[in-house]
């Protein structure tokens, strides 16, 4: 199995998010990998860690999930591997809620959302979004 993680999604992967025959809610879970050193976009210096630049995002994207309807389900740091094999270990999982696909594309669209994700960018040396739904909805 061939694992990348991505900061970026594709074209392709926006383009499911649009989807208008998927109904119901998502919950988006992410694996997070953070940079040793925070690096904004705009080379602004700081003496921030990756992870401490996530969590500015972490905070500000509460109030961002609320505004579409989704919300935090859940988060915690990755503390081992009990099952198979990868190369190197993510540092924290997350989920979230959307009520719909249509909903995080509207979140992440937004401009007060990309003001926040800014620090997101920083932070993350990279992801991988999993895209779950409750069976029967």
């Amino acid at each position: 199995m061939y694992v990348e993680n991505s900061v970026i999604p594709t074209n392709e992967q926006l383009k499911t998010l649009a989807d208008e025959s998927a109904t119901g809610p998502i919950y988006m879970l992410n694996l997070l990998k953070f940079k040793e050193k925070a690096e904004y976009p705009d080379g602004r210096e700081t003496n921030l860690t990756g992870h401490e630049a996530y969590r500015i995002y972490g905070i500000e994207v509460l109030a961002h999930l609320t505004k579409v309807g989704g919300k935090a389900i859940f988060y915690g740091d990755v503390s081992q591997l009990l099952l198979g094999t990868v190369e190197e270990l993510w540092d924290e999982v997350a989920i979230a809620m959307y009520p719909t696909r249509q909903a995080m594309l509207q979140m992440i669209m937004d401009p007060d959302y990309l003001a926040s994700a800014v620090h997101r960018e920083a932070g993350l040396a990279g992801q991988l979004n999993i895209e779950t739904i409750v069976p029967g909805t």
